[in-house]
């Protein structure tokens, strides 16, 4: 193979290495996620890191006790930050293909992301105990097995 052409071929690959890298990273940015908890009494929205962007508290939530507001406005987060989780994935799934640099990229989502199998992890009401508290400390759950 000739040498100028073997290089002109692979300057065109860099190109276009770049010019999907530049796609991806402006996809990347405009990535964020949004959630509203299982009443409708706390919206949340996250940016492309992941971190809260906006809070809206509806008047309902005047009616919580402050641990219960803390828990869901936590769920709900997750939950947009799950969703977050899904434009990455989705993005990145368009640019590499499916292989170990994406599967390098989910592994570092830390709440995981939508459509990943394990929405339910984060649902802290269904997973509550809520037996009485005499119960719950005559016979707590069993920690370590």
């Amino acid at each position: 193979m000739d040498p100028d052409k073997w290089f002109a071929q692979y300057d065109e690959k860099l190109q276009d290495a770049a010019q999907k890298a530049e796609k991806a990273e402006k996809a990347l940015k405009t990535a964020g996620g949004s959630a509203t908890s299982q009443d409708g009494e706390v919206t949340v929205r996250v940016n492309a890191s992941g971190a809260m962007a906006d809070l809206v508290l509806r008047p309902g939530v005047r009616d919580f006790e402050p641990e219960h507001l803390a828990r869901v406005i936590l769920e709900t987060t997750r939950q947009a930050q799950r969703e977050m989780g899904a434009q990455v994935v989705d993005v990145m799934t368009k640019f590499v293909g499916e292989g170990a640099a994406l599967e390098a990229v989910k592994e570092h989502l830390p709440e995981g992301y939508a459509g990943d199998g394990k929405g339910d992890v984060f649902n802290i009401e269904a997973h509550r105990d809520k037996r009485p508290d005499d119960e719950y400390f005559d016979n707590p759950p069993e920690v370590f097995k």
